[in-house]
């Protein structure tokens, strides 16, 4: 017996998830005024797929690096507009934990020969 799987012909297809998403750039997205995100994600995303040197070990580090700095910058903005302590503390600590994670990988990268960043 022969086991076949089924694959929607239009898998590959991309669909906007919102009306209006179709034919948006990624200037508009990181300008979009309902996420105040767009811009660090934006960059955090260029870094991370800027992030080619070396095997696969120096890339994840590199790679990681510009992630959790991605991480600092959205609870940069969280500490400026978030309107509860909550999140606010959440943000502080996650910046925190990022700088001490940045930290660890820089030193991994210096440890092997490898310029940190």
């Amino acid at each position: 017996m022969a086991l076949t799987l089924a694959v929607p012909a239009l898998a590959h297809e991309h669909k906007p998830t919102k009306p209006g998403m179709a034919g948006m750039d990624h200037g508009m997205m990181m300008n979009d005024p309902s996420n105040p995100y767009g811009k660090a994600e934006m960059d955090m995303h260029m870094k991370m797929m800027g992030a080619k040197a070396g095997d696969a070990s120096e890339k994840w580090t590199r790679k990681m690096i510009e992630h959790h700095r991605g991480a600092i910058a959205m609870s940069r903005v969280a500490l400026a507009q978030a309107p509860d302590a909550e999140t606010k503390r959440m943000a502080q600590m996650t910046i925190d934990m990022q700088e001490k994670d940045i930290g660890e990988l820089q030193g991994w990268l210096r440890s092997h020969g490898k310029p940190a960043q």
